[in-house]
């Protein structure tokens, strides 16, 4: 069993999360001047451009393996960016999916209309293990554009913590081969339960 499964393996799409009754949490990696600031006063700094696409990772092995347990030139500062359940789940109900899907979408058209206009899309990846393998289920990433970028910067946001010595102490447990004391650390991720009535795109065939 790895340390991202569970007795039963979860559904293909499912938003896996480290979640309180009022806030969740995701991942993102940065620049260590961009990164340092925004950890130190728990907000992104005028430099963190508001007017471009971010995407936020709810899985924390998903965001190692992107960005390499902090080693990738320009993704060496990891955040844990803890932000409000109502600005996550916003983002989630205005969200359309990266790519066209026929049996969710009418057609190819109405997908890239809906795609140009949403303020949020919704991208599925493969889930990794400890040692950042594929694995059979999906993990979420959660682009945010315009109104959602701003919003997440300066409305949603309540926490940022530097996760970096976090995700070298990780890796240096896997690499050692001490895998339980590894998922020990892994940040207590579970299954993130949407509002009733929110729509989220969702593949319904393999992708």
């Amino acid at each position: 069993m790895t340390a991202s499964t569970s007795v039963s393996t979860p559904p293909r799409h499912q938003i896996r999360a480290l979640h309180t009754a009022g806030t969740v949490t995701v991942y993102q990696a940065y620049t260590p001047s961009l990164g340092l600031p925004a950890a130190r006063d728990g907000r992104f700094p005028a430099a963190w451009k508001r007017d471009r696409m971010t995407w936020i990772k709810p899985s924390f092995l998903w965001m190692m393996y992107r960005c390499g347990w902090g080693t990738k030139e320009g993704q060496e500062t990891v955040l844990a960016v803890e932000i409000i359940r109502e600005g996550f789940d916003w983002a989630l109900a205005h969200a359309e999916l990266s790519h066209y899907e026929r049996d969710v979408h009418p057609d190819r058209a109405t997908w890239q209309r809906d795609l140009r206009r949403a303020p949020a899309r919704v991208q599925w990846d493969p889930e990794r293990d400890l040692y950042l393998n594929r694995l059979s289920y999906r993990s979420l990433q959660l682009g945010l554009a315009g109104e959602a970028s701003r919003r997440y910067a300066d409305e949603w946001t309540v926490a940022i913590r530097d996760v970096t010595p976090l995700a070298r102490e990780i890796h240096a447990l896997v690499r050692a081969g001490e895998t339980e004391a590894a998922t020990a650390l892994l940040p207590a991720e579970s299954p993130y339960p949407l509002p009733q009535g929110a729509p989220l795109p969702t593949p319904r065939a393999a992708a």
